[in-house]
């Protein structure tokens, strides 16, 4: 069915429930995972506020930030896809929208599933917030998974449709 997995993941809580889904699955198929972290740009406004705190060199406190957090992130997945007994590699995109960083890894490593979290956002929240998981289904080639509670899961299919 499934011969690579990817699993992206924020480090939240709700991510997390993914992730484990994500392992549990490839350890039934005997699929190997990557797990991908993405951090995003960060905006003229935030550099423009640290800079004016005298702060030298904000892009690169900012990038050593996210790596730090991303190394954390990860090694909490490869800790986890250890004792699941899954084939892991971690991931970490910087500077980049989620969504497209998203897809963007699971071609290039020729994932053929995709599992992550949604917030399960409805309507307003999620017109004013976005949702990543929305634009992972709607803009990628690759079948997702979105795990947004306990127990539901939506699954699409989108290019299975036109082939």
């Amino acid at each position: 069915m499934y011969k690579h997995i990817l699993i992206a993941t924020d480090g939240s809580e709700l991510a997390g429930r993914a992730l484990a889904h994500g392992l549990a699955l490839a350890k039934e198929l005997k699929a190997p995972v990557t797990v991908v972290t993405v951090t995003q740009l960060w905006s003229a406004f935030e550099m423009a506020h640290e800079a004016g705190r005298v702060n030298p060199d904000p892009m690169h406190r900012f990038e050593d930030m996210a790596a730090a957090s991303a190394k954390v992130i990860l090694d909490d997945a490869a800790q986890k896809a250890k004792v699941a007994g899954v084939t892991c590699e971690l991931v970490h995109v910087p500077d980049r929208h989620p969504a497209e960083g998203i897809i963007a890894i699971a071609e290039k490593k020729s994932c053929d599933l995709i599992v992550m979290a949604s917030h399960g956002r409805r309507t307003v929240g999620r017109l004013l917030l976005g949702s990543q998981a929305n634009e992972v289904l709607a803009h990628s080639k690759v079948p997702a998974l979105s795990r947004t509670t306990p127990i539901a899961i939506t699954v699409s299919f989108r290019q299975l449709a036109h082939q």
